[in-house]
C-alpha cells in the first residue's frame, strides 16, 4: 500500500459478500449492495481536523464493520480500497 491516510482516516480492503447460501446455492448479485466489512490495511496518525490527538481504535489487520455509504472508494494496482474516517467504523470483529 503506497497511500498513507492522514489524520483520523483508515484505508480498508473491502471483503466481498459470499454469493453462496449455506446449502451451496449460488446467489445472484442483482441487489448491487455495497460491502460493509473490510480489513484495515493502513491508518492515519490520529489527529483530527482541529489538531487534537485521538486514540486510533483500530490497527492494521483488524476486520471491521463500517457504514455502507461512508468513505471514498479508489483503486491501487488493480485492487479496490476505501478510505474512511475512523468515526464511520461501527465495530471490530473479535
Amino acid at each position: 500500500m503506497k497511500l498513507k491516510p492522514l489524520f483520523d482516516r483508515v484505508v480498508l480492503k473491502p471483503i466481498k459478500a459470499e454469493n453462496k447460501s449455506q446449502g451451496g446455492i449460488i446467489l445472484a448479485e442483482t441487489n448491487g449492495e455495497k460491502p460493509s466489512e473490510g480489513v484495515v490495511v493502513s491508518i492515519g496518525n490520529g489527529v483530527d481536523n482541529e489538531g487534537k490527538q485521538q486514540k486510533m481504535q483500530v490497527k492494521v489487520g483488524n476486520k471491521v464493520l463500517y457504514s455502507k455509504y461512508g468513505g471514498i472508494a479508489f483503486k491501487e494496482d488493480g485492487e479496490e480500497y476505501i478510505i474512511i474516517r475512523q468515526n464511520d467504523i461501527l465495530g471490530v470483529w473479535q
